[in-house]
């Protein structure tokens, strides 16, 4: 019945990956159009000589920015924030449902948790480059972009602190769940000294399910509570994994080596990205897998587990807890019968979102608009066409 319910609610919301905006973006939206639609003429001149390729942009013209959706305020904030001595910048804010109307007015569109399909990428005329303020492009029609001549970047997490801070909230959510933090809460809302008895981190097996920036970083930091660290990762042989590796991972596999890691695991760490391949991948033959009386994170992407097979191994207890920054449909329903179990523990998706990963996201951004402007090469943003 709830995997039903969730299943409805995720159909109704295709389009997007989050609710739409409250009654007043449309408002704000409408005074944007009005803004971009009617450029002075001056401006109207500086439109012209906008180039065919990325960074071919006019001295003289507006460069425009626009990041879509409400949420995540910090990131168009710290945008703002670091350009407000360029005037020729411009950097814009619209709800969800509005971008479709507005796209063909910008030039760097940064998407949040809107999906970026081929109707909105055709109807881009002016843009040069679609951005994530991180890493995940998984909803960004990547083909499209391509066709349309339009470049695709992320900010890579591990130069930001992104995967430092989700690392951080990875730990956090561990430590919730073993230390029983819901049940934490009632004891002192009741006046009760000495319950719950928790368990420690130490001592533990813990898999991490990819081993990219993040899990890197969740490694480092497990290290220090006398875990063994068990990972999986399609390849090894990266130049991007540290030297001491072998000292953080007691023992490496491959995607095939995820059901036996998870049978020797007391802790399942997700930080994989998000593709056709790995939606749903934590489902009942993995969960199964794991040990019973066993935890179970994710920082990384909430369609990564599937819904009912989590569901259903937390009402058999067969899952001690679930520890999440992520969920299935965003924001998430608080009255979701998930949620109402006492091994549960929810955030916001903040995991990325610190002072330090965002400041310096918001420097990776403004860099990009005023390289564009200037027709400078890119740094800081590493593009995947």
């Amino acid at each position: 019945m709830a995997g039903a319910r969730l299943a409805a609610r995720l159909a109704a919301h295709s389009s997007t990956l989050l609710r739409p905006p409250p009654p007043h973006a449309a408002a704000a939206a409408a005074a944007v159009r009005r803004r971009l639609c009617s450029p002075s003429s001056s401006q109207r001149g500086h439109y012209s000589k906008m180039g065919d390729s990325c960074g071919s942009n006019s001295h003289g013209a507006v460069t425009r920015v626009l990041f879509c959706g409400p949420y995540w305020p910090a990131s168009t904030n710290y945008t703002r924030e670091y350009l407000q001595n360029y005037p020729y910048i411009q950097v814009d804010e619209v709800g969800l449902e509005q971008v479709l109307d507005v796209i063909q007015n910008y030039h760097i569109c940064v998407v949040k948790n809107k999906r970026i399909d081929s109707d909105i990428i055709a109807k881009a005329t002016q843009m040069k480059i679609i951005m994530q303020y991180g890493v995940g492009l998984e909803g960004v029609d990547v083909n499209a972009a391509t066709e349309h001549k339009i470049k695709v970047a992320r900010i890579p997490g591990s130069t930001t602190g992104n995967a430092v801070s989700c690392a951080e909230m990875a730990i956090y959510l561990t430590l919730g769940v073993l230390r029983k933090q819901k049940e934490m809460d009632t004891a002192v809302n009741r006046k009760d000294l000495g319950v719950p008895v928790g368990d420690t981190l130490f001592g533990k097996t813990v898999l991490i399910l990819g081993f990219g920036a993040i899990g890197i970083e969740v490694a480092k930091r497990l290290k220090p509570f006398g875990v063994k660290v068990l990972a999986t990762k399609r390849n090894w042989s990266s130049d991007t994994l540290p030297c001491d590796v072998d000292e953080m991972v007691g023992k490496k596999g491959g995607p095939q080596d995820m059901y036996e890691f998870a049978g020797e695991a007391d802790i399942v760490i997700t930080c994989m990205a998000l593709n056709n391949e790995t939606v749903g991948i934590v489902d009942h033959k993995f969960l199964s897998s794991m040990k019973k009386g066993s935890y179970l994170i994710n920082i990384a992407r909430g369609r990564l587990l599937d819904y009912n097979a989590v569901f259903d191994h937390l009402k058999s207890g067969h899952l001690a807890g679930l520890g999440i920054d992520v969920a299935w449909m965003e924001p998430f329903d608080p009255e979701d019968p998930i949620l109402k179990f006492p091994n549960v523990i929810i955030t916001p998706h903040v995991a990325g979102v610190t002072e330090y990963s965002y400041r310096t996201m918001a420097k990776s951004v403004g860099d990009t608009a005023l390289q564009l402007h200037s027709g400078e090469p890119f740094t800081g943003i590493e593009f995947v066409n």
